[in-house]
């Protein structure tokens, strides 16, 4: 027995010694073959293997090709060949030159090919290439958020990084993470003469984070961001639209990017789409108490169309998505067409237009009319055609919500007459019209009471008598006015955070008539009146009096306070 073993084990080990020698010469050749070609040799089984790198080449392309990306470091890509006469290998180094890599050529053995492609087993199946997601490990991002507790922090940090020469991905975990500590609804990189600037939007607001970005670093910046969002890195001179996911350790993030050609370069724009956000109810959206019952009793209706009018970033979808989710129950069918989705919504069916398969606002909601919605949400009308749809599913037994561009809600009908839609058509389809603005919130934490001129108290006190009743005048008599100072947790800005102002024209009979005679917005806004309707502006004045905003910021939206 001992014999037996000792002659298999003594075959083994020559088995094993023979095998060595045979790939030991393999290695040679391909060593040879590297210096015959006038390229670089590597042994991937000694080798660092990205597997960001690897996944550059789809799994299915690497096998024919014979090639692996195996190191990636800003725009610069290894790649390890076995066989460059390979058609499929010159294809597919021609393709990574095409999409603007800077290639450095290694030539491998097979049996080194073989073990680098054992990698493609840490690859997503749902994700074979380097587009769609980023990610921050729950350990960075705590390291992060622990030094960062202000914008001043967020650039300093960033300054930090950037000196000290990190690399790309650093970089932009810095920026990701810095932008949702503060808050940030959009980061800017803007291109000038010399070099780059970061800013983000909070608030509404432009926020400078750091300039002085070097271009040739930038250059490595806007080719990783183009690789998440699936652009092409080597056009430049045309303006590209993309996506991606930030995963943070709370929550995943959508991040929508706008690349566009400028003077002195691309400009970048990614829009952060924060779940959170959409995460709200009615009374969280900041609706008087009067207000509030008004949408509620319309939102109880089976039919009829709801329009929400206001400029863009006015916190119209947030209003909408709000209505959605009061109305979810089991027992009722809810649908949306978007433009592009921005949230996705659990229990909700969504569907987005796709301009080049000609599915619009007209043609997806003609679809989905036969889907038997209870509940409709167009992103917007834009035409005749989605107005025209739109209006005859609220007259067949649909509650239809949507978004029309228009200054004020007075203004939404001319803008369907325009649009060519029949008048007699929308007074009876028409349940409610709302106009919007966002305004930004006082800081509670760092707020102080503001002492009120004679003058000022003067016109506050014969404001609120002339108050339409509904606005319940009363509950305002103990005015108190407040300014914004600045500390920690607002950033310093003293303030933090925004909510909606709104206006609220109902659809009733006087309303109708005047739309069946074509009736122009300064009529419409005189019959608001006579209704009882609170403008935007009056609805900003009793929250600034709230001690919610200031009258700097309703100004700002509305235009000049008019007290009379």
């Amino acid at each position: 027995m001992y014999m037996h073993y000792s002659m298999n084990n003594s075959n083994f080990n020559i088995k094993e010694k023979l095998k060595q020698i045979w790939q030991a010469g393999k290695e040679r050749e391909a060593q040879k073959l590297a210096k015959n070609l006038n390229q670089n040799y590597l042994d991937l089984t000694t080798a660092s293997i990205n597997i960001e790198a690897l996944a550059l080449i789809p799994e299915e392309n690497a096998k024919k090709a014979k090639a692996l990306a195996v190191s990636l470091k800003n725009n610069n890509l290894a790649v390890a060949v076995v066989d460059l006469s390979l058609t499929e290998t010159k294809e597919e180094i021609k393709n990574l030159e095409a999409k603007g890599f800077k290639l450095k050529i290694f030539i491998v053995s097979l049996k080194s090919f073989d073990y680098g492609f054992g990698f493609y087993k840490f690859i997503s199946e749902k994700k074979n290439q380097i587009t769609g997601k980023v990610g921050l490990e729950k350990e960075k991002f705590s390291e992060i958020r622990k030094k960062i507790n202000s914008l001043k922090d967020f650039t300093e940090l960033l300054s930090s990084a950037y000196e000290e020469k990190g690399d790309v991905a650093e970089i932009l975990e810095i920026i990701f993470a810095g932008a949702l500590i503060n808050r940030a609804s959009d980061i800017h990189l803007e291109s000038e003469e010399k070099s780059v600037n970061l800013k983000i939007r909070v608030d509404g607001l432009m926020r400078k984070v750091f300039s002085g970005i070097e271009k040739e670093f930038y250059e490595h910046l806007l080719s990783r961001i183009k690789l998440l969002s699936g652009l092409k890195i080597n056009i430049h001179d045309e303006p590209q639209d993309g996506r991606f996911t930030i995963e943070f350790p709370e929550k995943k993030i959508e991040t929508r990017i706008a690349i566009a050609p400028s003077e002195f370069g691309e400009v970048i724009v990614m829009r952060l789409l924060d779940p959170d956000s959409i995460n709200i109810s009615l009374i969280s959206l900041g609706l008087r108490t009067d207000d509030l019952k008004i949408i509620e009793n319309e939102l109880k209706k089976p039919n009829g169309l709801i329009l929400n009018t206001g400029p863009t970033g006015s916190g119209k979808t947030t209003t909408l998505y709000a209505f959605l989710s009061h109305k979810k129950n089991p027992e009722i069918k809810l649908i949306t067409i978007e433009d592009p989705i921005e949230y996705h919504m659990e229990g909700i069916e969504q569907t987005q237009v796709d301009a080049e398969s000609g599915y619009t606002f007209a043609t997806g909601l003609r679809s989905l009319m036969r889907q038997d919605p209870d509940v409709i949400l167009v992103g917007e009308i834009r035409d005749k055609e989605t107005a025209e749809i739109g209006i005859q599913a609220a007259l067949t037994g649909h509650l239809v919500f949507s978004t029309i561009h228009a200054n004020a809600s007075s203004g939404a009908i001319p803008r369907l007459l325009d649009l060519g839609v029949k008048a007699t058509s929308i007074g009876p389809a028409l349940n409610l019209i709302i106009g919007q603005r966002l305004v930004r919130r006082l800081c509670p934490d760092c707020k102080k009471t503001k002492s009120i001129e004679p003058d000022l108290e003067s016109k506050i006190r014969s404001f609120l008598k002339k108050l339409p009743s509904r606005a319940s005048a009363e509950q305002y008599n103990d005015i108190k006015i407040y300014e914004a100072v600045g500390c920690d947790k607002c950033g310093n800005f003293g303030y933090k955070g925004r909510i909606a102002i709104y206006e609220l024209l109902i659809v009733d009979n006087s309303l109708e008539e005047l739309i069946a005679q074509e009736a122009g917005e300064p009529r419409i806004q005189e019959l608001a009146s006579k209704q009882g309707m609170t403008t935007m502006q009056q609805d900003g004045i009793l929250k600034t009096i709230s001690g919610i905003t200031t009258f700097d910021e309703v100004e700002n939206v509305t235009g000049p306070l008019e007290w009379q």
